[in-house]
């Protein structure tokens, strides 16, 4: 049996993309010379969560004061935004010392990175939503504290959510003044802590968790490469041009999005084979399916179903199992479309190579492919009140029993 475990996770991770690994790691082995902050402790990522957040928000939750602080936080949108008003002096001075770029961040390589991702939209859009969205619902954990959680209850506010954390940290002006990142990552540093508070007092979430408190340091590591490192090497394998300073760049965007959700510097990869052997360790071993998980699959590919553009679930399906292989394919019970997976595997690539001025011939699929692409993408931005604006808003409970 553990050379048959051995032998999936090998598998699995050269479908995804990802290193290869020998097999499941045994105990916490990633240095801490190959972070940002090129020295550290050697601590376990597993059992570091937010000193500095989570008894807050444990005293804010238990108070009740909440509700009113959803209320004054909704005017506070651009990083240029004063903290606004009306908030508990505690909870302004926290946010007084984390509301800001770290002293190593690079403003050449943000802008950098801006332009890159601006440049390759259309693909992070199906990587993020097709590609890491349907991932996460196979990262255990992950899809536990999601489906129960108050943002599992209504899947397409959570994944609208999720999709535009990414897309606030791909805007052109996302660590400027006039950008909203820095305070989007404030306040999802604050809903995760909100979460480890409230998610151990859920009888069904204990239940299933192999875990006493949620979302640790080492799970947002793992979130992060189901999306950056992820991304990159799906992108390096698609062919799709990146010299070395885009790479580095949009690795840098990420130190910083990590560092401001809460992640210890000691933690934050240096350069992306950094990045790779930690996903190695901690991403590639832990997928599996879950009862949760495939709940959770099934309601964000029936979102698609709002979009008519002739694109069948089939087509959608495969999609799925190209970016993320067969075996996932199989966990989640995707059902077959071998006509639209032909599809999928010829239209693709010729799309990316049309796309990149690689080929002077258009695929007779183009459009069909730009605009499913796109209106995929608006599915999710267009959530509610503002396409423009991620409203992000502190849990009080738990998903309702039932």
């Amino acid at each position: 049996m553990e050379n048959l475990n051995r032998r999936r996770v090998l598998s699995l991770g050269v479908a995804l993309g990802l290193v290869s690994v020998a097999g499941p790691a045994k105990a916490w082995a990633w240095p801490s010379a190959d972070s940002v902050a090129g020295t550290g402790t050697g601590a376990d990522p597993e059992y570091v969560w937010d000193s500095a957040a989570d008894p807050l928000l444990a005293s804010l939750l238990d108070n009740g004061r909440i509700p009113s602080i959803n209320t004054a936080m909704a005017r506070w949108v651009d990083n240029g935004d004063p903290l606004p008003s009306g908030l508990p002096a505690e909870l302004t001075a926290f946010l007084r010392t984390v509301n800001k770029l770290p002293s190593w961040a690079d403003p050449v390589k943000l802008r950098r990175a801006a332009d890159f991702n601006r440049r390759r939209d259309t693909y992070l859009f199906m990587l993020y939503g097709l590609g890491s969205g349907i991932m996460s619902t196979v990262i255990p954990r992950e899809a536990r504290s999601v489906y129960w959680s108050a943002g599992g209850a209504d899947m397409q506010d959570r994944a609208a959510k999720t999709f535009t954390f990414g897309y606030d940290l791909s805007q052109l002006g996302a660590f400027q003044p006039s950008g909203q990142f820095v305070v989007t990552a404030n306040k999802t540093r604050l809903v995760h802590a909100a979460v480890r508070h409230l998610l151990p007092q859920s009888p069904q979430w204990r239940g299933a968790a192999d875990q006493t408190i949620p979302i640790s340091a080492a799970d947002i590591l793992v979130t992060f490469h189901s999306l950056g490192t992820y991304v990159r090497r799906r992108l390096l394998d698609w062919k799709v041009p990146m010299p070395a300073a885009d790479q580095e760049a949009f690795l840098h965007a990420w130190q910083v999005a990590l560092h401001l959700l809460g992640v210890p510097d000691e933690y934050i990869p240096q350069t992306w084979a950094a990045a790779e052997a930690q996903s190695a360790q901690v991403l590639t071993p832990i997928l599996a399916p879950t009862t949760e998980g495939d709940e959770l699959a099934e309601e964000l590919l029936g979102l698609t179903a709002q979009i008519d553009l002739g694109v069948t679930r089939g087509f959608l399906n495969e999609f799925v199992r190209y970016v993320l292989s067969d075996e996932v394919g199989d966990w989640l019970g995707l059902r077959r479309d071998y006509a639209a997976a032909a599809l999928v595997r010829t239209a693709w690539p010729a799309y990316i190579l049309f796309r990149e001025g690689l080929s002077p011939v258009m695929p007779g699929t183009f459009y069909m492919v730009d605009q499913f692409v796109r209106a995929l993408a608006m599915l999710f931005l267009n959530k509610g009140s503002s396409s423009t604006t991620t409203p992000i808003t502190i849990p009080t409970g738990n998903r309702p029993a039932g």
